[in-house]
């Protein structure tokens, strides 16, 4: 019998779980019920047997393999990437026995809404099982283990705000030099939050990796995404993120926003983001000139100033100096530069 249509399935202690579950804990005797899933749900999911294995990202961040048959935990969400996959949770939520789409390789998995012709390891149907329970009648939820905020203490920490005009445009490039930058000023505890756009440990582990002291994102605050753009609610989940990180015993705090800054609600993280702080140094990442303009243009609309521009409209010296005439803001390439030129 397909384990789709069962009611109640034992799951195994070492079932594989992607990276979106990484703050629920390993649990020792689990089972999962044939009900309805929504965002942030912890479920249950299989790889048919007649499909290709598909890659996603462990919990510790390396590559995981799905082969044909395995169970692996993962949960709903919404996805809208301008460059990737875009996909969303149908009203009804995910229902036992019907198929869905991994859209990331944390593990969201929804319907597919479209996706680019770029090649994606992650990207096949799966089918839903069911949720996680831990007794009584409600789904455990990743919120369940999100972290709480102290708002109580001031905020002393510098800010440098990274932003970009799409995906794949240098912004994490931009912001571990930047946490070199200040490593090598004499700053220890530096704290990194990716405030929007699709949970990814892997994003996370290369800010440690060079020196961030404490990396946080969208997860640690109850969310697979912060996808759908313009969704109720946002406003609360950002303010606790800031009021987490502004809280930390920090010398610096570095915000990426995922994505290209008019989606996955950032216009809407940027405007608590101004209602805390105004003092943050502002570097944008292009891909060419004219977007390093229209990004800065609008960025100003927005209330915002651009102190430095980086990416790939910086990746030659004539690209570079014509995108610093252009928006007359200093223009250097961080991914050969480093924090050369990085705004005090």
């Amino acid at each position: 019998m397909p384990m789709s249509v069962l009611d109640n399935v034992e799951l195994r202690p070492d079932i594989k779980r992607t990276s979106v579950l990484r703050r629920v804990p390993r649990l020792d005797s689990a089972s999962c019920v044939a009900v309805a899933a929504f965002e942030g749900d912890v479920c249950a999911f299989e790889l048919p047997q007649d499909t290709t294995p598909i890659i996603v990202e462990d919990v510790s961040g390396r590559s995981l393999m799905l082969a044909p048959g395995d169970l692996f935990l993962a949960t709903p969400g919404y996805r809208e990437s301008t460059r990737w996959v875009v996909g969303d949770i149908p009203t009804e939520g995910l229902l036992p026995g019907n198929l869905y789409w991994v859209l990331a390789q944390a593990g969201i998995v929804g319907n597919l809404v479209g996706d680019s012709p770029v090649s994606k390891g992650h990207l096949g149907e799966v089918r839903y099982v069911g949720a996680l329970r831990m007794g009584g009648d409600k789904n455990l939820n990743i919120r369940d283990f999100a972290l709480n905020s102290d708002p109580g203490k001031p905020d002393r920490a510098l800010l440098y705000v990274v932003l970009g005009t799409s995906a794949e445009v240098g912004k994490t490039t931009a912001g571990i030099a930047t946490i070199r930058s200040l490593l090598q000023s004499g700053m220890r505890n530096l704290v990194v939050l990716k405030a929007t756009g699709t949970s990814s440990i892997s994003e996370l582990l290369a800010y440690r990796d060079f020196g961030a002291t404490h990396v946080l994102d969208c997860v640690d605050f109850g969310l697979p995404t912060t996808y759908p753009s313009g969704r109720a609610g946002m406003e609360s989940v950002f303010d606790r993120a800031l009021d987490y990180c502004f809280s930390m015993a920090a010398d610096a705090v570095l915000i990426e926003c995922g994505g290209d800054f008019l989606g996955a609600n950032v216009p809407v993280f940027l405007e608590r983001l101004r209602s805390r702080r105004s003092d943050g140094k502002i570097i944008l990442a292009a891909s060419d000139a004219l977007g390093a303009l229209g990004g800065k243009l609008t960025l100003y609309d927005m209330g915002f100033s651009v102190d430095l521009i980086t990416g790939l409209c910086t990746d030659t010296p004539t690209l570079r100096q014509r995108t610093e005439k252009l928006c007359g803001i200093p223009a250097i390439n961080m991914a050969r530069e480093g924090s050369k030129g990085l705004p005090p």
